[in-house]
């Protein structure tokens, strides 16, 4: 008879701490980390690096409150993993853009946004939204919420592999 298996979906607020579970090789191989558990232990709105390929990488944030506002000079993409998220979008005037559009990874606005508001979205759970290049956009979430960003490594980008991984 074949095993019958269960998935259940973490949260920010029940999640169940997982592990590589390695045969024949070593762990030290190997990385893995929990969005929920990162969001758990986290500040709002820090962008905290749990995947890394090449220059790419996934980010975990605690999304509550007012996030500051952010640009890039690449698309990005947010998914919600948990709770609810808005997305306040603006498209900036050319002076507030990313002056090397060759730059990778948000940086923050500085002062208030100047452009053409573009709108909002709201995200909940396994929603995902695309974050335009030379577009500001702020999360808001009443609550404590898991957003996942696809980008590209940057300056806010934060690596904390010793607190965030398995390492045995």
């Amino acid at each position: 008879m074949p095993a019958t298996y269960h998935t259940q979906f973490g949260s920010i607020d029940r999640y169940e701490k997982g592990r590589v579970e390695i045969i024949g090789d070593d762990a030290r191989h190997y990385a893995f980390s929990n969005c929920f558990e990162v969001a758990a232990n986290a500040r709002p709105y820090e962008k905290i690096v749990t995947a890394i390929n090449q220059i790419y990488v996934l980010e975990t944030l605690r999304a509550e409150g007012e996030s500051p506002w952010y640009t890039c000079a690449h698309d990005e993409f947010a998914l919600c993993m948990d709770g609810e998220v808005e997305i306040h979008l603006i498209k900036l005037d050319p002076g507030q853009q990313v002056q090397d559009q060759e730059k990778n990874g948000a940086q923050l606005v500085a002062g208030e946004p100047k452009g053409k508001k573009m709108g909002w979205m709201k995200l909940s759970r396994g929603h995902q939204g695309m974050l335009p290049k030379n577009t500001a956009y702020q999360f808001r979430s009443a609550s404590p919420s898991v957003v996942v960003l696809q980008t590209c490594k940057g300056e806010l980008s934060q690596e904390r592999w010793a607190d965030i991984c398995q390492t045995a």
